[in-house]
């Protein structure tokens, strides 16, 4: 992976600038690992939000590796900038309760090509309403 890769995995991971990323990457050097270690350790308590685009094929099975990151808070799904479902994963990862979240998926999967998920992550504690995609990858504090 290049250099310019691992600032970009940096930055998508955890929201951070380039700056910070290019910084926290030379602190470790060049280790992408240690990097994140690092930003994690720097930026505790804080949330970001983290986008990845996706295939409607690829949605379910990339919000199930999603789910069992277990950093991830929240999980929003996006079309053309609208917001087709949300949901917090510490409600959804309670087993029953996951099922209809996954059937919903499948249904949207279907009706798109391609979509946004918006992840949220950070500490267990609510959100608030600033941490939105409207407020763009930047942390919310």
């Amino acid at each position: 992976m290049e250099y310019l890769e691992k600032i970009d995995e940096i930055r998508n991971r955890t929201g951070v600038t380039y700056r910070e990323a290019r910084e926290a990457l030379d602190g470790a050097d060049g280790d992408l690992v240690e990097a994140l270690i690092f930003l994690e350790e720097k930026f505790e308590g804080r949330r970001w939000a983290e986008r990845i685009q996706v295939s409607g094929n690829e949605l379910v099975e990339k919000v199930r590796e999603l789910i069992h990151e277990g950093n991830v808070r929240r999980v929003k799904v996006r079309h053309n900038d609208k917001t087709l479902l949300e949901f917090p994963v510490t409600v959804g990862a309670l087993g029953a309760l996951l099922l209809p979240t996954l059937a919903a998926l499948g249904a949207i999967a279907a009706m798109v090509t391609e979509c946004t998920i918006v992840v949220e992550r950070g500490p267990v504690t609510e959100f608030t309403e600033d941490c939105t995609p409207e407020t763009g990858d930047e942390a919310c504090e």
